[in-house]
């Protein structure tokens, strides 16, 4: 044969067999390649179960949270409403008794009238018959004198002139009598009618104050963290705000027991800003109180404000408006001041429309009557007299410094709205509910208290707690040394034993505390 065609046949034989080999060698590669591919498919889709299996449950335990934190928002919601629910029946049962006692009061006050009037009527009555009486006498002289026939004519005239002019007399003193009894009975009457309608215009709840505030706490865990290591977070809330706490078996509550409504209300801000943050330790305590007192001082301001918009007073003074704000916080026997104070206001104002004077000039009268009850610092003034000298101070209007100072009779009346103002600080005191006199003693017991105190050299503060059982007195440690404290609580002590009436006995605390304080920059 000839070797070119052997040749080509040998490489087309090769050709073929090289194919063959690759083809076998490319599926051999494809098919390791295949199995590879099903083996990471595999691994990726066990790997994605495993995720999305702990996606799964990550959702899931969101969710239960969620649910949690739902339901307890709901629970707070639905107490919240309860409790409004509940103020709002106390509120409307107690305007309920007060309409009641209302009726009662003007029932009795018709029948009053109409026994006065049925009284009238027979007055009248005798009256009229003692009248037809004197008129059958006076036919009967005139007759008389008409038969006498030795008179002459003047003399006749003139016993006729004489016997009419008497006649007029008399009629004329019955009718001025009737007149001027008549015009009482209006007057009475009228000046009821101005009492009553001013007294139903103005709605007033019947409030009483208390000397205790529970604070409402979410666990009783965190009763430990108040009282902190052996009762020291106590201590420090007790001495920087004057308040003393009572933590017992009540559960989620702490009572707080001051005297003072300002006081109480520092102590619970206090605390609620201390529970929130956590950090509960004496520094963090003292910080506390000293901002709330700020942010207190500046709600005084507010509520001070309000009141005045409310009331449509317009022009007065800053200081005024922050007293009328401290009012929020103190109490005239057992009643709020501040409510005492509107309420007086608007009964001045009703008054005085009625009786056609300035009912503006007349409310604002009202509303700073009792502003000498809140002074910034203690006087021997009686509260009308010191009132009166803080609204001539502060450029008040001369019958309104009047109406304050006169409303005990401790100045005299030189305006027509200064017995306005004291009648309707009497309705408003006078209504059954509005004061109670046990607690007033009590509250002046235990001012008279801290003020003894006060009275001694380096004393700094004086705090009356344990419902006025014990005095805890804070001094100045660089002007009272160890020894002079022994010897300022035992003439303390002494003092108050024959000085002062109280029921028991008072415990009389000193507190002398030296403080060094750096800051490191």
């Amino acid at each position: 044969m000839n070797p070119l065609v052997i040749s080509i046949i040998i490489g087309v034989i090769a050709l073929i067999a090289g194919v063959i080999a690759g083809k076998f060698i490319f599926a051999k590669n494809t098919k390791r390649q295949v199995e590879e591919a099903e083996l990471q498919a595999q691994s990726i889709i066990k790997e994605a179960e495993l995720r999305a299996e702990t996606i799964k449950k990550e959702k899931q335990l969101e969710a239960k949270e969620k649910f949690v934190q739902l339901k307890a928002e709901h629970d707070k919601e639905v107490l919240e409403r309860n409790r409004k629910m509940s103020e709002s029946e106390t509120r409307a049962k107690q305007k309920e008794i007060a309409i009641n006692q209302k009726e009662i009061a003007l029932d009795k006050q018709l029948k009053e009238n109409e026994i006065i009037k049925e009284n009238l009527n027979r007055q009248i009555e005798v009256v009229n018959h003692k009248r037809t009486e004197l008129e059958k006498h006076q036919e009967e002289h005139i007759r008389r004198l008409e038969k006498i026939a030795n008179l002459t004519a003047d003399e006749a005239k003139a016993q006729l002139i004489e016997s009419l002019k008497h006649e007029a007399q008399t009629q004329a003193l019955s009718v001025q009598q009737e007149i001027i009894e008549e015009a009482k009975q209006k007057a009475n009457k009228e000046a009821r009618k101005i009492v009553i309608q001013s007294i139903q215009r103005t709605a007033a709840e019947q409030t009483i104050e208390n000397t205790v505030t529970v604070f409402n706490l979410e666990t009783d865990e965190i009763k430990g963290q108040i009282i902190g290591r052996e009762g020291r977070n106590i201590r420090a809330i007790e001495a920087a705000t004057g308040v003393d706490l009572i933590v017992d078996d009540t559960p989620e509550a702490i009572i707080l027991s001051s005297f003072d409504p300002l006081r109480r209300e520092i102590a619970r801000l206090s605390l609620q800003r201390l529970v929130a943050d956590g950090r509960i330790h004496p520094a963090r305590i003292e910080e506390v109180v000293e901002k709330t007192r700020k942010q207190l001082e500046e709600q005084v301001m507010e509520i001070g404000e309000r009141t005045v918009i409310e009331l449509g007073i317009h022009g007065l003074h800053k200081e005024l408006v922050r007293i009328v704000g401290k009012m929020r916080f103190r109490s005239s026997y057992g009643q709020n001041l501040l409510m005492h104070s509107r309420e007086v206001a608007n009964l001045c104002a009703i008054m005085a429309s009625e009786l056609g004077m300035n009912p503006k000039l007349a409310k604002r009268a009202g509303l700073l009557h009792d502003i000498g009850k809140v002074p910034d610092e203690e006087t021997e003034l009686s509260h009308a007299l010191l009132g009166a000298k803080l609204a001539e101070k502060y450029g008040e209007n001369p019958a309104v410094v009047n109406a304050i100072g006169a409303h005990h009779d401790e100045m005299e009346m030189q305006y027509v709205i200064s017995p306005i103002v004291q009648a309707c600080d009497a309705i408003s005191g006078a209504r059954p509910g509005a004061r109670r006199e046990i607690m007033q003693q009590y509250l002046q017991r235990i001012k008279d208290l801290e003020n003894l105190a006060m009275n001694y050299q380096g004393v700094e503060k004086a705090y009356a707690i344990q419902a006025g059982r014990e005095l805890r007195v804070i001094v100045e440690a660089d002007k009272v040394t160890d020894t002079d404290s022994d010897k300022l609580s035992f003439e303390i002590a002494q003092k108050i034993q024959t000085e002062m009436t109280y029921p028991g006995q008072i415990k009389v605390t000193v507190i002398r505390e030296k403080r060094a304080v750096n800051v490191a920059r």
